[in-house]
């Protein structure tokens, strides 16, 4: 029975167990629930603290978890590996401190860093011969210069606001752009690959949708280059031979304009559909 870790509660949590209901997983119904079984698909689901389950995983003591490359790279620990990149969960980390005091890394050195990625932080600087003295922190970490606990910190930036409203500002080079990822243990168990295959379709579900449409026979080729699809659309004839019929696979975000250049072009009774699950 494959062991998989997942977020008890979080951002990443109610996404994570929304795809894993896509990919036709039963998961908790009581979110109080911290182990579950599953025995339709042989696996069996821990609710763990997100920061915890590169931890888990990496020991061997479960199987795969899902988690954020930013947990996963914090929690330092050498057995875990980053199997599958999963969509959601996208977040930049940056340095920040007072406006004019820093322009790039090396003016951290020897200086204070407040962070709640202490071993995500320590890697990169390691990395660039940069030495600080790290402050871990749980939270709040922009009031951190402020109420004189530390030079700079390093932490998540979306917009930047709570940082410039704290009286900081971003500089240096990006440390990570995270998201939700499936990890691994150092050895693959079984069942691993039917979890991934099913991630993959869901992932594939929630970017395409397929677009049926007719058109004249001789306008093939410059539909074809507005739908290219995955591999190669599929086209079939229509009762009257001047006519065909077009199925493709196109992504979803530009679903809009990409209907409207088909129409341009020729093509009527254009209809989409949403792609619940797939196995490309």
């Amino acid at each position: 029975m494959l062991r998989i870790a997942v977020p008890n509660k979080g951002m990443l949590a109610e996404t994570t167990a929304g795809m894993l209901a896509e990919a036709g997983y039963t998961g908790r119904r009581d979110p109080k629930d911290l182990h579950v079984i599953d025995p339709v698909n042989d696996v069996e689901f821990f609710y763990l603290r997100p920061k915890d389950i590169a931890t888990y995983v990496g020991s061997g003591a479960l199987d795969v978890g899902i988690t954020g490359r930013d947990l996963l790279l914090d929690a330092r620990m050498p057995g875990a590996r980053e199997i599958e990149q999963l969509g959601f969960g996208g977040s930049t980390f940056r340095f920040a401190g007072p406006p004019g005091r820093f322009t790039e890394l090396a003016d951290l050195d020897g200086l204070r860093v407040a962070t709640a990625y202490p071993g995500l932080v320590d890697g990169y600087l390691d990395e660039h011969g940069v030495a600080v003295d790290l402050v871990p922190l749980d939270g709040a970490v922009e009031s951190a210069v402020q109420l004189g606990v530390a030079d700079a910190v390093a932490d998540v930036v979306s917009t930047g606001t709570t940082l410039r409203q704290a009286g900081l500002e971003i500089f240096g080079p990006v440390l990570l752009e995270s998201e939700a990822v499936l990890i691994g243990a150092p050895t693959e168990a079984p069942g691993t690959e039917t979890l991934l295959r099913r991630l993959r379709g869901v992932m594939v579900a929630r970017r395409y949708v397929l677009i049926d449409y007719d058109l004249p026979a001789h306008l093939v080729d410059q539909a074809v280059a507005l739908t290219p699809g995955i591999e190669s659309p599929t086209i079939s004839p229509l009762r009257d031979p001047e006519w065909v019929a077009v199925r493709v696979m196109s992504p979803r975000k530009t679903v809009n304009q990409v209907m409207d250049a088909l129409y341009e072009i020729g093509a009527r009774a254009i209809l989409v559909t949403a792609i619940h699950n797939a196995r490309l």
